[in-house]
């Protein structure tokens, strides 16, 4: 095998397992400029687009390891779509980007943790939140725990010196 193939091959293996997620879209009939408008979308949002032979990546996937992306068998002009960090964002702009072409392009599937992802289910992670608000959610729920807390135990002690104001009040009322 040609050393120009042996870079490539690492170059790709390098890219598909340091990567966090993994999504194929099909991109046939879309322009250059689309193209390009669609790479700087996805390197905003920390994901990068190439376009790659279906079999090199099936081949590089099978010497790598990465079984459920090696038995699944791709087909017609796909790009790949890598980055690591937040999926749930680069999925949006996926399924933004769908819209907007009127399904010139479109997801095929993904990768992410060791499993095959269809094109719902990248849909569907488009739908979630972003991190930073799945994180501000939990925050939320973890405070509202010892914050009823105090309220409850506040209330308690509220009533106790209220009862005992009442008490003095009443025996000043005698005197």
């Amino acid at each position: 095998m040609r050393q120009e193939k042996i870079q490539i091959g690492n170059d790709i293996a390098a890219m598909l397992t340091s990567s966090d997620f993994v999504y194929f879209v099909s991109y046939k009939g879309l322009s250059t400029a689309e193209m390009n408008n669609f790479r700087d979308k996805l390197y905003a949002a920390g994901a990068n687009c190439h376009v790659l032979k279906n079999r090199v990546v099936r081949k590089v996937a099978e010497l790598n390891g990465l079984e459920a992306l090696a038995n699944t068998k791709i087909v017609g002009d796909t790009a790949v779509v890598v980055g690591n960090g937040d999926a749930s964002a680069v999925a949006k702009v996926i399924t933004e980007f769908t819209a907007s072409t009127k399904e010139v392009l479109a997801p095929k599937c993904g990768y992410f943790e060791g499993a095959m992802l269809s094109a719902a289910e990248i849909k569907a992670i488009a739908d979630l939140p972003s991190k930073d608000a799945l994180r501000a959610q939990l925050l939320g729920l973890l405070n509202a725990v010892p914050t009823g807390l105090v309220r409850v135990l506040s209330a308690k002690a509220g009533s106790i010196i209220n009862v005992i104001n009442a008490y003095k009040n009443k025996l000043e009322e005698a005197k």
